[in-house]
């Protein structure tokens, strides 16, 4: 979001910026509430989600460390559209809505930058609904175990929990399960709990894009 910014941009930034500590479960604010500011993720994992009318739980997006999230909710109509729980220990930094707008109105910059991030997380959203649309499980699955961080061993290790990853992905747990037993018994991974191994990662990419 600010990667194009000065240190002279910066500062002023940081003289907003409030650090806070958060443990694993910390529901940081709820669907509704009046938005006091975003955040930016220093350290740790946060998921974003909406609950249905019979408090079913669909994540639409998780945040890891370097995201920033919420700061949509500044500019609309000044509440946050969905709920937002750590996922792990974080540390994260929050910046003000009030005090960040008047910084924009000053400096000119910033809020160039900010609309070029914002821009790029709409694009991510019309990507998921696009893939929502088009894609069955195992390829949105392998759409998403390609875009993971390989481990020092060359393995994947899963950041969220099965049923999480289900919610993510638009599916029930039950069904990426079998996706999961699908991409094993084709050979193309390999399942060991959250750890994950690649054996064929040219047919997980044309299994990422197929479409139904």
């Amino acid at each position: 979001m600010f990667a194009s910014l000065t240190t002279e941009d910066l500062d002023p930034l940081c003289a907003l910026a409030r650090l806070q500590t958060e443990e694993r479960g910390s529901l940081l604010f709820s669907e509704g509430e009046e938005a006091a500011g975003f955040f930016v993720i220093a350290a740790g994992r946060v998921k974003i989600y909406k609950l249905s009318a019979d408090g079913k739980e669909r994540i639409l997006h998780i945040v890891h460390s370097g995201d920033t999230f919420a700061e949509a909710a500044i500019f609309g109509d000044g509440r946050y559209p969905a709920f937002a729980e750590t996922l792990s220990p974080a540390e994260l930094v929050f910046l003000p809505g009030r005090e960040f707008l008047e910084l924009l109105h000053n400096r000119s910059g910033i809020a160039i930058s900010m609309i070029a991030g914002l821009s790029q997380f709409l694009r991510q959203f019309a990507h998921q609904i696009e893939e929502l649309t088009f894609k069955d499980v195992p390829a949105r699955l392998a759409g998403y175990l390609l875009k993971l961080k390989a481990e020092p061993d060359g393995s994947y290790q899963l950041p969220v929990s099965k049923s999480q990853l289900a919610s993510n992905l638009g599916t029930v747990s039950e069904t990426l399960s079998r996706s999961l037993r699908k991409l094993a018994d084709e050979e193309l991974i390999r399942v060991d709990g959250k750890r994950i191994e690649i054996l064929d990662q040219e047919l997980l990419e044309e299994m990422a894009e197929k479409t139904v």
